[in-house]
């Protein structure tokens, strides 16, 4: 993986714009410490922080070839998983290639299909072409928005890059928040809208999206998207199909020239995972596997089981890496691991997030790049077989707008009194909740119910699944570590997304299809184990520290956060460590001493970014 950043604008000299280019992949060096390139000429300019996965030599970026009196000049960042296909196609209408890299098919791609190249890629993948003699600009984010891409538009000039740390960077780029980022912040927060970037000179190519940049104008312009259609395979024949189509999905992801690794959290996506890459490596004669798991100093001792967290995932892991014979680790987090990445954390998301689930997460991915450059993951499983609670339980089901946001009692007591007629974060979390049901593709003449679970798969694809594809790209590649997502695969997505919810809900379990499909690849232990989420700490020392940090900031007459909070009902919040709201914030983890945290998280983002409303 990489960071990229571009610059369109014929009205600064190329020796300014080199320099403030630099200035703006600067802040990209840890998506890519292994190389910096650019290329500077006429109105464009583009930077390229490089980590090195595939054709160390045959990769280098910005990559430039000449066809039809034009020159192109490719920025990208990703992986396709199937280069090989797409080169055999390329070559059979004429075309050569210099490397092996998926950079150089990327951008023959283009060369050859123009805007739709998009449409024969398999990855993750979000990139620039440039074309010199014509000036035009284009940009494309991968379907599922595993990699992000953000942009400001200027008017006659635009800017890019991977985070929006580079784009600040700029500057003519300002850090100023309107009501609607606001709004993001406190409505939605730590998730936000698809395509906002909160900042108010700042969007996001949405996922799925593509743009193109000529003449002075941008036009964005959606590709891809889910398509809604009967289901007409058997219960067994769906099974084998999602069988068929997962397996290809992680054997195609394991390809890489440097180290590879496997999350392992012992729940049923990151052992199918593992199960499907260790066998490969056997096939392969490429040794053990290496698979990692996170675990919190003294949990033993202070673990509370709940109805979102019902056991510890040890000896879940235990079974999995032994069947699998995988050279497993462990790794350890102290208190301080996490408090010390707190703030990292932020800077990394270049907004407030969620916590310690944020540095934990941050820290692991530190500790593993130890190990491996590249880790595959079970992200996205939950969001498109239907695996969270609110798929399936009534109450969640029947509750107004989002079902992952259960707080808003609670965020709208926090608020200053004095914003309040300024804010209203009900109305403006329910005006985005309708946004995505109405854009929801419905298939004519389903029942209520079926009409119910397609738009609760689409508002979980389109807001919580980005909401934890943003978590981990960044906290990894904030470790300089690729992690890849199999259960992402956009043929995957395509396939279930038809699929009835009486087959993903098989057994009345949920991802009960999944669990299906995996039968034989996972031992039953693991298999039809409930569903347990990230894991969380539970020490009282950092629940002793967070409250610290906030105590702090309620003794800082100047702190920003009260420019927006009341300070004395986040006093009473800390004075209660967190118990005087027992509803999650967001999500299912984010109660107590994560709140607590948020908000110091929120602070801090504030001061660091000299935040403006």
């Amino acid at each position: 993986m990489c960071g990229i950043v571009g610059w369109i604008d014929a009205a600064h000299k190329t020796k300014e714009k080199a320099s403030i280019l630099d200035q703006m992949a600067n802040t990209l060096q840890h998506r890519g410490p292994d190389d910096y390139q650019k290329w500077v000429e006429g109105p464009a300019a583009f930077g390229h922080q490089r980590l090195i996965v595939v054709d160390p030599a045959g990769g280098k970026q910005p990559m430039i070839r000449k066809a039809r009196d034009e020159e192109y000049i490719l920025c990208y960042n990703g992986e396709l998983y199937n280069t090989d296909d797409v080169r055999d196609l390329l070559k059979a209408k004429g075309w050569t290639f210099q490397s092996h890299s998926d950079t150089e098919v990327v951008l023959v791609s283009y060369m050859e299909w123009g805007t739709a190249c998009v449409d024969y890629m398999n990855g993750i993948f979000a990139f620039s072409v440039w074309e010199k003699n014509r000036e035009r600009l284009f940009l494309a984010r991968d379907r599922l928005g595993v990699k992000p891409l953000f942009y400001s538009d200027r008017g006659d000039g635009v800017m890019f890059a991977s985070e929006m740390k580079a784009l600040l960077a700029h500057p003519e780029v300002t850090s100023a928040v309107d009501s609607d980022g606001l709004h993001e912040l406190l409505s939605l927060g730590p998730s936000r809208t698809p395509g906002e970037g909160i900042f108010q000179e700042i969007n996001e190519i949405r996922p799925g999206h593509r743009a193109v940049f000529e003449n002075g104008k941008l036009k964005i312009d959606r590709y891809w998207n889910v398509k809604s259609a009967p289901h007409e395979d058997s219960f067994d024949k769906t099974v084998a199909r999602v069988r068929e189509l997962f397996m290809d999905a992680s054997q195609r992801q394991l390809v890489s020239d440097v180290k590879l690794g496997t999350f392992l959290s012992g729940g049923v996506d990151s052992s199918a995972i593992t199960a499907v890459a260790a066998e490969k490596y056997k096939q392969d004669q490429l040794g053990a596997l290496q698979t990692f798991s996170i675990d919190y100093k003294d949990q033993e001792k202070f673990f509370k089981k709940n109805a979102f967290q019902p056991d510890r995932d040890e000896a879940f892991i235990n079974l999995v890496s032994a069947q699998n014979q995988t050279k497993h680790s462990v790794m350890e987090a102290r208190t301080e691991d996490l408090v010390s990445r707190l703030k990292r954390a932020v800077e990394l998301r270049d907004l407030p997030g969620m916590a310690d689930v944020d540095s934990s997460l941050l820290w692991f991915c530190e500790e593993i790049k130890n190990h491996v450059t590249v880790a595959l993951s079970g992200e996205c499983a939950d969001e498109i077989f239907g695996g969270y609670p609110w798929f399936y339980r009534k109450e969640d089901k029947e509750r107004k707008g989002f079902p992952w946001i259960r707080s808003l009692n609670e965020r709208v007591t926090l608020v200053r009194q004095d914003l309040k007629g300024d804010i209203d974060i009900e109305w403006y979390m329910l005006k985005r909740y309708q946004e995505t049901v109405a854009e929801t593709p419905l298939l004519t003449g389903e029942d209520e119910d079926s009409k119910k679970h397609r738009q609760m798969s689409y508002l979980n694809m389109n807001w919580f699944m980005q909401t934890l594809l943003e978590r981990k790209d960044r906290m990894s590649m904030g470790a300089s570590l690729e992690v890849r997502v199999p259960f992402s695969d956009h043929r995957l997505v395509e396939y279930v997304w038809n699929v009835p919810w009486s087959m993903k809900f098989h057994n009345d379990q949920e991802k009960g299809l999944l669990r299906q499909a995996l039968r034989g690849i996972l031992p039953d232990k693991v298999l039809f184990r409930k569903k347990n989420p990230y894991p969380k700490t539970f020490h009282p020392d950092y629940t002793k520290a967070v409250c610290t940090w906030m105590e702090e900031t309620l003794a800082d007459p100047n702190a920003p956060l009260f420019d927006i909070f009341d300070r004395d009902q986040v006093r009473k919040l800390n004075d209660s460590e967190g118990k005087s709201i027992d509803t999650p914030w967001f999500g299912q983890l984010m109660t107590g001493p994560q709140l607590i945290a948020h908000l110091c998280q929120i602070d801090h983002w504030l001061r660091t970014y000299k935040v403006t409303f």
